[in-house]
């Protein structure tokens, strides 16, 4: 199976950039699209985003969510349509936004119906299949990698 249910094998929209730091906690950012930020920020926002890519802060803790430092532009996770999934507040917390397939679901899916790959939770969930990534997951790449993570968790609760 292809890791990147959309096609997007870029190198730039997948990698953490060492040199472009979170201005808030300083943590390292990875690298975005504009069109994903675009698609991302509450629509009254959405003239305020550069045609720069940014970096999404992969910190759970911070409330920041992108950033570009170039532009002096950054979004709160209150600015953004959809709930970060790693961020420790986030609900619902998506494992696959483009068909909205929670980790709970795919948890439930390893413990109640035995998945024990990403190909498993697809047939037994229906993720990945209404693939947009670039638009719909805040990275702007396949969620083939939060998925894995997802049944990694439910195998360690079983």
């Amino acid at each position: 199976m292809n890791k990147c249910c959309c096609g997007n094998s870029e190198k730039s929209s997948c990698d953490i950039e060492k040199d472009n730091l979170c201005p808030v906690c300083g943590k390292q950012g990875a690298l975005v699209k504009n069109i994903t930020v675009k698609h991302m920020v509450l629509d009254e926002l959405m003239e305020q985003v550069s045609d720069n890519d940014y970096f999404l802060c992969m910190d759970e803790e911070c409330d920041i969510t992108y950033y570009n430092i170039k532009s002096n532009i950054k979004f709160s996770k209150q600015q953004v349509k959809v709930p970060l999934w790693f961020k420790k507040d986030a609900n619902p917390k998506y494992a696959c936004y483009c068909s909205k397939i929670t980790e709970e679901q795919v948890i439930n899916a390893v413990i109640k119906d035995g998945a024990k790959s990403v190909k498993d939770v697809v047939v037994l969930t229906g993720a990945m299949k209404n693939s947009q990534c670039q638009k719909n997951n805040p990275l702007g790449k396949c969620c083939h990698q939060i998925i894995q993570d997802a049944i990694d968790k439910g195998l360690s609760m079983k």
